[in-house]
């Protein structure tokens, strides 16, 4: 009986412990809040597209008589400065007997208008008629010497220094007057073309500066927008922004290029700064605090320039989130800032 009055306290003390056990504290994360605010932001709008030859750069070259291609001296691709020849071509047979006959007829001509005057001086001619032969000689010669400058033009030259961009010939083909033989792109005159939405070609206006990202063999290049043009293209359904590029700028027509421009958006926009900005498989968001405990916020952003995003859906001006420390917290968690 003893023992049982001795057992009794113990069993209640024991119990007593129990239930005095202290509960785990709830974790608390230590993060720094910032609100988000309205006003005006500058939004980066992102550009692909290529550098292209400016309208003026493409040069052609044609046949200046019916002529058979002799050689090519500079195929496509070549590096040529100016009055280099690309192509070499030989009168043909047609273009020889034309420009003899031309040269025969000139040499008639001036002889009946010499014929002519003489007449005219023993009274058997008159002026008219002198004027007419004279009219028939100054044509015969011009002919004649459209022939000489054909013939003699059928080396063809770079016009200024470039890179060959196509020959369209064989050596041997015959060829008719003003036939295309190649295209010179002039060097220095690229300009570069990005394709847009058609809705955000709306917001880009001549004058704004396009920034060209550089590579590894040229540095990053600042230009203005040359024109916009809004039509869609049938095949990739966007707009074209030009941009002309400057002599020594490295790019090449041809060459991918991706650039940026700076957008300000005024009085709607809502910014947060961008360490705010969590992201989890692809969607981006925040944690935004409220009476001392942190909620995920799933938010639709647009790019932003500077340190500061925005945010197009999914959060209120005012609001407080989390700017340091956010990697440490849950849904849900309480928080204390620093």
């Amino acid at each position: 009986m003893t023992r049982l009055w001795i057992a009794a306290p113990m069993l209640l003390l024991a119990a007593c412990s129990r239930g005095g056990e202290d509960k785990p504290a709830d974790p608390v994360a230590l993060v720094k809040l910032a609100p988000a605010m309205q006003g005006e932001a500058a939004q980066d709008i992102a550009l692909y597209g290529a550098a292209e030859a400016g309208p003026a750069a493409k040069m052609s070259l044609v046949a200046p008589a019916e002529a058979k291609v002799a050689a090519i001296d500079a195929p496509a691709g070549t590096t040529v400065r100016q009055g280099q020849i690309v192509v070499r071509l030989a009168p043909s047979p047609t273009t020889r007997s034309d420009a003899a006959k031309a040269a025969s007829d000139a040499t008639v001509a001036d002889k009946a208008l010499a014929r002519a005057i003489r007449m005219r001086g023993d009274g058997l001619m008159s002026d008219a008629e002198v004027e007419m032969a004279r009219a028939a000689a100054v044509a015969a010669n011009a002919l004649r010497a459209s022939f000489a400058d054909r013939v003699g033009g059928l080396a063809l030259r770079a016009p200024a220094a470039g890179i060959v961009d196509t020959v369209s010939v064989a050596v041997g083909d015959l060829l008719q007057p003003a036939a295309a033989v190649a295209t010179v792109t002039r060097s220095g005159d690229v300009r570069v073309r990005f394709g847009v939405d058609p809705d955000t070609a709306q917001t880009l206006r001549p004058g704004m500066t396009i920034r060209i990202a550089g590579n590894v063999a040229r540095a990053p290049v600042s230009v203005a927008i040359q024109s916009v043009n809004a039509n869609v293209d049938t095949q990739t359904k966007l707009a074209s922004i030009y941009a002309n590029v400057p002599a020594g700028s490295g790019l090449r027509a041809g060459e991918v290029v991706s650039g940026s421009v700076a957008v300000m958006q005024t009085g709607s926009a809502l910014t947060i700064p961008y360490a705010a900005l969590l992201d989890d498989a692809g969607q981006p968001y925040v944690y935004a605090v409220s009476a001392g405990v942190a909620h995920r916020r799933d938010v639709q952003t647009d790019p932003a320039t500077g340190d500061r995003v925005t945010i197009r859906k999914g959060l209120k001006p005012g609001e407080q989130v989390v700017v340091e420390g956010g990697t440490a917290v849950e849904d849900g968690m309480k928080v204390r800032t620093r």
